[in-house]
């Protein structure tokens, strides 16, 4: 019985982590608030243009929420705008019809409101074919102005969560895919290794390259989760940290990818039957791809940590991972130079070999780490000193125009 409540716990906190479960109840129960608001507010006897409104404007983190909301806002009152102008010239036609959906596409993508340029031209021709024209469009933009502040109040009271862990898991879930993958390889390479062996790790390392998108994904929605939202501080830096995290991550898997190449174009050399390696440097190579796939889940864990005390033993272990992987390279190093002074054919795969282990380590290096973090957040900070310097220079083209109102005011008294 308690290993049934046990499983049904981790159900349930699956499911409330899940941003499709929570993106569902979010948006119900805000089109609901937005019906009812609407109700005593709209002289539509259903306005169901607010809790549509709603529905579209909920999303899983306050930014895209807001952003979602200005669009749609933008769209129907452009759509409306667009109606009165064409019924003060024509009437509902054929081709009066034709002509005001294709002016509302138009016009809806210069006027950027990106998926909903459809909704200016279905504004337009729900306003366009009533009979109480001001009074209609009056209506639809008052239900679509309730709808979108219903789900941005909603947003604000009830702030969505931080998706930073699922992207963290994301992330981890990427390096152990990684570490799998080249724990397989470092099997392979003390015995024959047929060709088509070779190349299904090649194929496993490009499907691994191409989950990188998915990744992407999850992490553009908890950075969507840290704007705006009232429960974080430090958004932009969390931001940063997983973004640099990710882009190295992204940058190991694609060189993963390459040795997975590499291996494949020796194990064509070598032939079905031959070694891939000597026994002696096979051994070694185990070890040290073991070391970086270590490594790499070490610096997932590492970017994906929000707590100070778990961060120091993730930063410790990749510290540990990094000097074995490294001891482990110079030997291995010092024995391929043995065997391709006798077999001088193989120095230029082998040599590649070396070169990829290489450039994941050095993409691993705390230092590395530490020297993109500051360079992007140099980078930020650079962007928001020049944003607040465009308002500074609004604010005082404003003042200046005050004061030339207040001058020329004067002078006429």
């Amino acid at each position: 019985m308690r290993d049934l409540w046990t499983r049904l716990d981790a159900a349930v906190r699956r499911w409330i982590k899940d941003p499709a479960v929570v993106l569902t109840v979010r948006a119900t129960v805000a089109a609901t608030i937005a019906y009812v608001v609407a109700v005593q507010l709209s002289a539509e006897p259903a306005p169901l243009t607010a809790p549509l409104t709603a529905l579209l404007v909920v999303q899983v983190t306050v930014y895209s929420t807001l952003t979602t909301s200005v669009r749609r806002v933008n769209s129907v009152v452009v759509g409306v705008l667009i109606a009165v102008g064409f019924s003060a010239v024509v009437g509902l036609s054929w081709w009066s019809l034709g002509l005001i959906i294709l002016a509302s596409l138009i016009i809806g993508r210069f006027v950027r409101v990106d998926e909903f340029v459809n909704e200016v031209a279905i504004s337009a021709m729900l306003v366009l074919g009533v009979t109480r024209l001001a009074s209609q469009a009056w209506d639809r933009v008052l239900e679509t102005l309730i709808g979108a502040g219903v789900g941005l109040a909603f947003n604000f009271v009830f702030a969505p969560p931080v998706w930073v862990d699922t992207a963290g898991e994301s992330i981890e879930d990427l390096a152990r895919r990684a570490r799998h993958l080249l724990l397989e390889i470092a099997e392979e390479l003390g015995g024959p290794a047929p060709v088509e062996e070779a190349a299904a790790r090649l194929h496993e390392a490009r499907r691994l390259d191409q989950a990188i998108a998915d990744v992407d994904g999850a992490l553009r929605q908890a950075e969507d989760s840290l704007r705006l939202n009232p429960r974080i501080s430090e958004g932009l830096l969390s931001r940063l940290v997983l973004r640099t995290g990710l882009d190295t991550l992204e940058i190991c898997v694609v060189v993963v990818r390459v040795l997975a190449r590499s291996l494949t174009d020796l194990a064509k050399r070598r032939g079905d039957e031959e070694l891939l390696f000597p026994r002696d440097v096979a051994v070694s190579l185990e070890e040290l791809l073991g070391h970086v796939g270590g490594a790499m889940v070490s610096f997932a864990v590492l970017v994906s940590t929000q707590v100070s005390r778990s961060a120091e033993e993730a930063e410790s272990r990749l510290a540990s991972e990094l000097g074995a992987a490294w001891a482990s390279r110079e030997r291995v190093a010092q024995q391929l130079l043995s065997h391709v002074q006798a077999d001088p054919t193989a120095w230029q795969l082998y040599g590649s070999v070396l070169a990829e282990v290489d450039r994941i380590l050095d993409e691993l290096a705390p230092e590395h780490r530490s020297r993109r973090l500051m360079e992007e957040l140099d980078r930020a900070a650079v962007a928001n000193r020049e944003r607040l310097n465009r308002l500074g220079r609004f604010a005082g083209l404003r003042r200046l125009a005050r004061g030339e109102r207040f001058r020329g005011s004067g002078q006429d008294d």
